[in-house]
């Protein structure tokens, strides 16, 4: 069994790390070999409807801001959330060159927000993994969905077996010092302790993931029991 441990970083930290690389983006997703579309099959995941209402949280520059207003309309309402204003400053030009006056970016840590009213979807696209109090976010965002809404986590993780344990160590150099993505976070047993209703598909050979939790009538409580 690995040894290899991972230790996180404060928030502020994670902030200034994305303020300095935001416009080097469209270069990770090409540096992590990032499959082409995923961030579409996420959005599509969440299984929108027009005039519906959707949280990203860690949107980042807005990568998949197109997939998610092409499917709640230009009637439906988009918050974006992330603690990076050099990240934010991004999306806000690209709201801008697409015209799109649905989406609502917010500067704040996602545990302390609350959307103005119940969420159709919630979306975590390649940040999961760098909230060092991801925990504590999946929480907050679970406790706002409607039944029946869905959230969907896309990331990167380890492959499976011999492959895993051999770049584990070469993942944690690299994403110290570039993403600050956890390499060994396991979103999806953490879903599982909210909903069973949950599914998962891989790419890569098992090295991205999408997961996708929906909500039900009755849900778990165990999420609080791993804080």
């Amino acid at each position: 069994m690995s040894t290899y441990k991972w230790i996180d970083c404060d928030r502020y930290s994670v902030s200034k790390r994305y303020d300095r690389i935001a416009k080097f983006i469209p270069v990770f997703d090409r540096l992590f070999f990032l499959p082409k579309d995923l961030r579409k099959k996420a959005a599509a995941r969440l299984g929108l409807s027009r005039g519906e209402s959707v949280l990203e949280i860690g949107c980042g520059t807005g990568n998949s801001f197109s997939y998610l207003h092409d499917a709640v309309g230009s009637e439906g309402q988009i918050y974006a959330v992330d603690i990076s204003p050099g990240m934010l400053r991004k999306a806000r030009g690209r709201c801008n060159a697409n015209r799109w006056r649905n989406i609502e970016l917010i500067e704040c840590d996602a545990a302390k927000y609350t959307a103005p009213k119940p969420l159709d979807g919630v979306l975590f696209s390649l940040s999961y993994n760098t909230m060092p109090h991801h925990r504590s976010v999946l929480r907050t965002a679970w406790d706002q969905l409607r039944v029946g809404g869905r959230l969907v986590i896309l990331d990167a993780k380890l492959p499976s077996g011999r492959g895993g344990d051999l770049v584990l160590p070469f993942s944690l150099w690299l994403m110290k010092r570039t993403m600050l993505g956890n390499p060994l976070i396991q979103p999806w047993k953490e879903v599982s302790a909210i909903t069973e209703h949950v599914d998962m598909c891989e790419w890569l050979f098992g090295s991205y993931y999408i997961c996708r939790g929906v909500k039900p009538l009755i849900g778990r409580n165990a999420l609080s029991a791993h804080q």
